[in-house]
């Protein structure tokens, strides 16, 4: 009981500092202590019974660090569907994320709708001057990321797909599939009379 409280309160004072960034569609789970960054405005839509979990001990694997949320440049956005759960996963958006209702984010997953630095091949020593292109991250309903996956940026996942743990996600994956493997592949499509 004390945790919860104590996660509460800290939510409240989290709300409180950020409440210009966070844009609340109901109640929020926290467990644990979430890192939050926001530019300038920059925005986050919780919607209703969202948890951020970045409570190792409470947690079935290892997590190598609390839930991450940055909304990096201004203006980004950063939507969160009702019922969905994030585990010690970073989302970090220049531009957008959008994630649906019902997701399940496994721990050490990694979701970013930039690429860092551009290649920069013509001129390799200024890679470290540049911030590389955006592209928009939408990821469905009912999705199922593993633990220890990374999303790239301009990836789209259908409603009620499964990324298996570990994958690396380049390309739109379609509704009702399971993927795996570094890139990702289908590795099994279910049509609707499955």
């Amino acid at each position: 009981m004390f945790r919860k409280i104590n996660s509460f309160i800290g939510f409240i004072k989290i709300h409180l500092m950020f409440k210009r960034h966070i844009i609340l569609k109901g109640k929020v789970n926290i467990s644990g202590n979430p890192i939050l960054f926001f530019s300038s405005n920059a925005k986050l839509i919780l919607g209703d019974n969202v948890t951020l979990k970045s409570n190792k001990k409470s947690y079935h694997l290892h997590m190598h660090s609390p839930t991450k949320i940055m909304a990096d440049k201004e203006g980004a956005i950063i939507t969160i569907g009702d019922n969905t759960r994030i585990n010690g996963a970073c989302i970090h958006a220049y531009r957008k994320i959008e994630i649906g209702a019902n997701c399940l984010i496994a721990a050490n997953t990694e979701i970013f709708d930039c690429s860092g630095h551009d290649l920069s091949m013509d001129n390799p020593a200024n890679r470290i001057n540049t911030h590389g292109s955006i592209k928009n991250v939408i990821i469905g309903n009912n999705v199922w990321i593993g633990a220890n996956c990374i999303i790239m940026p301009g990836v789209s996942i259908g409603d009620g797909s499964v990324i298996t743990a570990g994958s690396v996600v380049i390309k739109d994956i379609p509704s009702k599939c399971i993927v795996g493997g570094n890139p990702a592949k289908i590795i099994k499509e279910y049509n609707k009379n499955e």
